[in-house]
C-alpha cells in the first residue's frame, strides 16, 4: 500500500478504502436510517458518508479539520470547507445532526473540539461519533487514517463525551476486516457479520450516538455570595441529631 494511504482522501480513493466506506456507511445508515429534517454537518473527514443524508431539501455541509490527515480532499458540491477545531465557523445551535469522523483522534485539543460541537448542535440534535477502537487492529496499523492520532476505548470516549456535556445513548463496533491483505467485497461483508456477532468489542472503530446533556452543567444548588462579616455557622438542615430549644421566656407567658 502506498505510503500516503494514511491521508483520508488517498485512502478512500483506494480499493480498501472504498470497501471500508461501504461497510461503515451501512452501519451509519442503521443509526440514522432516514434523511434527517434539517441541517447535517460532517466534521473531520466525512465526505464518503454524507451522500447517505444529502438531498435537495436537506443539503449536507462538510467541514474538514485542518490536519495533515484530513486537509486534502477532492471538490464536493461547493459545500466543503477547512475548519479549525477550536473555532468552528458556524452559528450556535445550527445543526440537527453532526457526523464526527477522522476528527477527535487527530485533534490536538479534543476538549475544545467537543465543546465547539456542543455549541453548534441543536439542543434536540444528535451526534454520531466514529473513532478508532484501541482494542481493534486498525488503530495499530499506520497505513490508514484510522491508525493516526489517539485511539479510544469505550470508557475513554464516554468520559470525553461526559466532560463535554454529551450523553452516549448507543455504542456499536464496526470494521472487522483486517487493515492489510486481500480485500474482496463479498468476504468483507461476511467478516463484518461474523465479527459483530462473535467479537462485538473488537471492531476497528467505535461508533457512538450521543445527545446533549443539557443538565450536566447545572449545579446541584445555587451559589450564594455572602459577605465575610455575615458568615455564620452552617445550619444542620439534614441532621438527625436532636436540637435543644431554650425554655420559653416570660414574654411568652403573659
Amino acid at each position: 500500500m502506498p505510503s500516503n494511504m494514511h491521508i483520508a482522501a488517498s485512502f478512500y480513493a483506494s480499493r480498501r478504502g472504498r470497501v471500508t466506506a461501504r461497510l461503515l456507511a451501512q452501519r451509519m445508515a442503521a443509526f440514522w436510517p432516514e434523511k434527517p429534517f434539517g441541517h447535517t454537518l460532517g466534521l473531520g473527514y466525512a465526505l464518503p458518508f454524507l451522500p447517505l443524508w444529502d438531498g435537495a431539501e436537506t443539503p449536507c455541509i462538510s467541514a474538514r479539520l485542518d490536519t495533515h490527515v484530513t486537509r486534502d480532499a477532492p471538490p464536493w458540491h461547493g459545500r466543503d470547507c477547512i475548519a479549525n477545531g477550536t473555532h468552528l465557523p458556524f452559528d450556535d445551535l445550527k445543526f440537527d445532526r453532526i457526523v464526527l469522523i477522522h476528527a477527535l483522534e487527530v485533534s490536538e485539543d479534543k476538549g475544545s473540539l467537543l465543546r465547539q460541537v456542543w455549541k453548534i448542535l441543536k439542543d434536540d440534535g444528535r451526534l454520531l461519533l466514529v473513532v478508532p477502537n484501541r482494542a481493534g487492529l486498525w488503530a495499530h496499523a499506520d497505513n490508514s487514517p484510522f491508525g493516526q492520532g489517539t485511539p479510544f476505548s469505550r470508557r475513554q470516549i464516554s468520559r470525553w463525551l461526559g466532560d463535554a456535556c454529551f450523553r452516549a445513548e448507543r455504542h456499536e463496533d464496526a470494521l472487522y476486516i483486517p487493515p492489510a491483505g486481500p480485500c474482496p467485497a463479498a468476504p468483507a461483508r461476511m467478516i463484518e457479520w461474523t465479527g459483530r456477532n462473535l467479537f462485538p468489542r473488537l471492531g476497528g472503530v467505535c461508533m457512538i450516538e450521543a445527545v446533549k446533556d443539557i443538565y450536566a452543567g447545572i449545579p446541584a444548588r445555587p451559589l450564594s455570595l455572602v459577605p465575610a462579616g455575615l458568615m455564620g455557622r452552617a445550619a444542620g438542615v439534614f441532621s438527625r441529631l436532636p436540637t435543644s430549644r431554650p425554655p420559653p421566656g416570660d414574654a411568652q407567658n403573659t
